[in-house]
This record gives C-alpha cells, structure tokens and sequence, in this order.
C-alpha cells in the first residue's frame, strides 16, 4: 500500500527525498484516506469495547465482593453506592461525592479525596479510586504497549536512515532506561507537588518527544527524542499513578493494580497491527505524529489522579525514606526484583526472532507474540481474583508466579522441539505467568515498605531494578551471537527469573502465615513492617 504523507504537496516537491527513499513515488488519490477512516474508526470502536469491559469489570467486583471481618470501613455511604453521579454519568460504582464539590485543604491548593479526615483517613476501597484505576488503564497501555509495539518502526529505520539493528535498537534501551532511572525524581516531584501535576507534565513529555521524533533527520535526533524526552515523559507519568492505586485500596490493592495493568494486554495485543497500518498509510514520519497526539490524552488522565489525603510535608518524607537504603527488607526485595527485571524483557526483545530462527513464518512469528498479550491479560485478571478471593500473602503470590515463569522460559527451547504448537503452548504459558506477576511487583510495596513512603519506595526500585533491564537484553543479545540460537538467552532469562524467586523467599517474615491485608491507617501499617517484615 502506497505511504500518504501528511503534509502539503507543495511542500512535499520542494523537499529532498531522504536517505534511503525511492524516486517519485505518486500514492493513489483517496486510498489513504479511505483506509485512515478506516483505521479511525477501527481505533475508536476499540477503545469503547476496552472502555465497556473495564466498565464491567469493575462493577462486578465491586458490587460481588464483601468487606472481610475487621477490615476496615469502606467510608462510602449506601446512598451513594446505589445512586447515580450526575457529574459523570457513569454507573454507581462511581458514586462518590464530586471531587469537585470538595473543600480545598492543603497548602498546595490540593483537595483531599473521598474518605479522607481530620487525623488520616482509611483507603475508601472504591468509588473515586475505580476512576484511578481507569486512568492507570490507559497511562499503562500508552507507556509498556507502546514499548512493547515499537518493533514495528524498527525496520522502516533502518531502512530510512541506512543504520544497522544494533544503533536503531538503542531508542528503545534509552527510553526504558530514563522511564525507570528517574523514577526517584519522579516520586520526589510529586511528594512535593502531589501526583497530578506531575502526571500531566510527564504526559505532555511523552507526547512532545514522539511528536519532535516524526521530525527526526538522524538517529541522534530520535535517541534525545523519543528515547530522553519521551522516557523522562514516562517516568512522570508510571509511578506517581501506580502510587496513587495503591492510596485509594487496601484490602482489594491487587484485584485495582491487576484492572488497571490490564491496559498493557490490551494495547500489546492491538498496537501492533494498528501502528503497521499507520506506518503503511501516512510512512513512520505521520505515524509518530499520530501517536503524539495519542500519548497526550494522559494529561487528562492525570488530572482525575485526585489524593485522598493534603500533600505531607517534603523533609516528613524524606526523613523516612533515607532508613530504606539499610533496611534488609527493601535491599532484600530491590535485589529480587533487579533479577526478575533482567529476564522479564527478554521473550518480548527475541521470541520473534527466534521463531523465525526456527524456520517458522513471519506470521506465525507475529501470532506468537501477539497471543501472549491476551493470555497476559486473563494472568492480570486471575492474579487480582485469586487474591480477592484467597486471601493469600501477595509476597507468596508472586515468589510462586516468577517462579513458574521461570520455567516456561526455560522450557521454551524444548517447546520448539514439538513444532509450532509446541512453541506457541509454552508462549501462552509464559505470557500468562508475565502478565499475573506484573501488579504483583508492585502491590507487595507496601509490606515492605507502608503506605508512607510509598511514593519513593517505588521510585528507588525503579532506580535500582534499571540495572537488571539494562542487563537483560544485550547479555541475551550477545549469548545468540556466541552460540548461534536463542536457547541460551532464554535459559539464562528463566535463571534470573528462578533466582529473583528463591531472593524473594529470604525476605524477612517471608515463612509467616500472617494475612497480607494491610492495617486501617498509615501508623499501622508503619507499624506491621517494622515488627514484622523489618525484624532482623
């Protein structure tokens, strides 16, 4: 299909073809246009399905699930559960006053969110915080989908620029490096600021940088773009909202980490063919500027990111986070957690490949990958239902998923050995594994950690498990070059995902049969980690 360039055609004769072009090439009038309705349209309708299942989603668990005894009040009165907010016109799951109608109290003009009291208030378990959960929906499928579907651009630069793989793969490495090496400037931004204006900073950042990327005349050009600007963008953007979950839940923090996480599914499934279309429509230059504009709806999403209690005071905060650096807990899991890091990444950078090293098609290739996105998204969903249900430690939960992906990692070699279905069963497997995990990583921070200190806790793991992400990859890479297959890159990765599992185990209170429900205040909770998991 012929590319359509969105600029003028004035404009477009009076440019020199770039490197690596064609001579002359003349698109036919009204196919592209056709084809970008087409597209329009297919987007839309699938972002009101995902919108319509979140929906469901939600309100089935929130009207299903029963609070458990002594747990804590759910700070939301019936009236409002069963009646209808006139504001947003939603289902009653989003019951809860307006946050527009709430006083303002703190000193940085922000309101403090349902629930929240004079001396401290329990996480509401609901209302506002399923339209937190919504934002993390579609900031999570903005930020990893479009990491994980950025593979489709990689051929038409190489192509474009007449670059090797090796240079153009660096865009991706550098924009996974900023998005977790400032995570800690991140948090610290918004324990100052609160997490809206951070969050809708960081979305502009994202937008801004794929949008200078569709000018790119040189890689350097793409790595200060869509590598710096566009990762420093996703740092803003993924902890503070990942923080400001876990605020609003206590006992069901898993079941609103897995729906909110469920975005990457979704997007991994769907991103890639929609971004292949762009490409082939409009070539990479109005592709990048269509994502753009895309990245920039999470500033709207940022602004719905309401605090349930007044921003604390920055040196209250600082003061708690600097004991983390020596505590065994927090050192204990960062260590885990950098190992789980360096395997994760590595059936999305070359279980393509090596299905074409296999002698499989490039379709086959490609359905490989794109299956396990939805086998991701049902691991999120059973990971959060388990624990809603089961009541197991998360800690348990996730020791026992990275363990289990572990091995599919391992097996994925001898899943070869039986074929394409062979190889496409251990794929699913591991897919679901991948995508249970995931909220798991996170929402075990508060054991650790408490709810306190929840907003730099996440940003120092960011900053140290980076260093496992920037391993992984090329140590993966350099081991196909040396052997001449991928099996040892994916014996090596289930090695650091089996070995992050068996660190997990060593935490401190790791073999206690304590419920992981968290206490009804923030005291308490500083409290349960200090006598439980920080005893040495």
């Amino acid at each position: 299909m012929a590319k359509r360039s969105l600029i003028s055609p004035e404009a477009a004769s009076c440019e020199a073809p770039g490197p690596g072009q064609g001579q002359g090439a003349h698109p036919p009038e009204g196919v592209g246009a056709v084809v970008g309705a087409m597209f329009v349209e297919s987007a839309l309708v699938f972002l009101i399905r995902s919108l319509g299942v979140f929906l469901w989603i939600v309100r089935y668990f929130d009207e299903s699930a029963r609070p458990c005894p002594g747990s804590p009040p759910l700070g939301w009165p019936a009236a409002a559960v069963r009646g209808l907010n006139p504001l947003l016109s939603l289902p009653s799951v989003f019951g809860s006053p307006s946050p527009l109608s709430a006083p303002l109290s703190s000193s940085h003009g922000e309101a403090p969110g349902p629930g929240a009291g004079a001396g401290g208030a329990h996480p509401p378990e609901g209302g506002w915080g399923w339209v937190v959960v919504g934002a993390m929906f579609v900031e999570s499928a903005l930020v990893f989908g479009l990491i994980r579907s950025l593979g489709v651009f990689f051929v038409e630069f190489v192509r474009y620029f007449d670059e090797s793989a090796q240079a153009v793969s660096w865009i991706t490495s550098i924009g996974l490096a900023m998005q977790q090496l400032f995570g800690p400037l991140a948090t610290a931004l918004s324990n100052m600021y609160g997490t809206r204006p951070v969050v809708m900073v960081g979305g502009f950042l994202s937008g801004l940088g794929l949008i200078l990327a569709s000018q790119a005349t040189s890689l350097t050009h793409l790595y200060l773009t869509m590598g710096l600007i566009t990762g420093v963008g996703w740092a803003f953007v993924f902890m503070p909202t990942v923080a400001s979950v876990m605020q609003y839940f206590t006992r069901r923090r898993l079941l609103a980490m897995s729906v909110g996480f469920t975005g990457v599914g979704f997007s991994s499934f769907a991103f890639s063919p929609l971004f292949q279309l762009l490409v082939e429509v409009y070539a990479w230059q109005g592709a990048l500027l269509i994502l753009g504009g895309l990245s920039l709806n999470m500033v709207a999403c940022g602004a719905v990111l309401r605090p349930i209690t007044a921003t604390k005071a920055v040196d209250k905060v600082t003061a708690m986070l600097l004991p983390l650096l020596l505590q065994r807990p927090f050192l204990t899991y960062s260590l885990a957690v950098t190992f789980f890091n360096a395997g994760y990444f590595v059936p999305y950078a070359h279980l393509v490949a090596h299905s074409r090293h296999a002698g499989f098609s490039e379709y086959q290739a490609a359905l490989v990958i794109s299956t396990t996105g939805v086998t991701d998204i049902a691991g999120r969903l059973l990971s959060g239902w388990v624990s809603d249900r089961a009541r197991l430690r998360l800690v348990h939960m996730l020791s026992v998923w990275a363990l289990l992906l572990g091995l599919f990692l391992l097996a994925v070699p001898l899943g070869t050995l039986g074929g394409y279905a062979g190889l496409l069963t251990v794929s699913l497997a591991q897919g679901l594994c991948a995508g249970a995990m995931t909220p798991l990583v996170f929402a075990v921070m508060p054991e650790i950690a408490g709810m306190e200190r929840i907003l730099g806790a996440l940003g120092l793991l960011q900053f140290i498990q980076s260093v496992g992400g920037l391993l992984g990859a090329p140590l993966s890479g350099w081991l196909k070059d040396n052997t001449g297959s991928y099996s040892a890159s994916f014996g090596v990765a289930g090695g650091f995902l089996l070995l992050g599992s068996a660190v997990t185990a060593t935490l401190p209170g790791f073999f206690s049969s304590t419920s992981h429900n968290a206490p009804s205040d923030a005291e308490g909770v500083l409290q349960s980690n200090e006598g439980v998991l920080q005893s040495n």
